[in-house]
């Protein structure tokens, strides 16, 4: 019943670091993750079968580091595609600004209501 359980426990880790890495490896492209995970399972199989414990938070650590990676590269892809856009929007909020405050400041002797 162990093996099974160790068993399905790698096929999950394996599932989810290809999963995580292949969308790691979609920006960086720094590492196979093939050969990362190859690498993990063996590891892990190792101290499995030398009888030292797996510590599977510090793997589930490593690979949450790896995914928010991941997401912080894609996210800096975002912004940067998307920067135009932005700053064209802040650019037209500061002009509305100051042709409004332009405005009050001609009609500021007036009766009439600056809006």
């Amino acid at each position: 019943m162990k093996k099974v359980a160790l068993i399905i426990i790698l096929w999950m880790m394996w599932t989810f670091m290809s999963a995580g890495l292949k969308l790691a490896n979609a920006n960086a492209g720094e590492i196979k993750s093939s050969e990362y995970n190859k690498a993990v399972i063996a590891h892990v199989i190792k101290e499995k079968i030398s009888g030292n414990g797996v510590d599977h938070t510090a793997i589930m650590e490593q690979e949450m580091k790896v995914l928010m990676y991941a997401v912080s590269l894609e996210m800096a892809n975002i912004v940067e595609k998307h920067l135009p856009y932005i700053l064209e929007s802040l650019a037209n909020e500061i002009r509305l600004k100051a042709d409004t405050e332009y405005k009050c400041s001609l009609i500021k002797g007036t009766n009439v209501a600056c809006d």
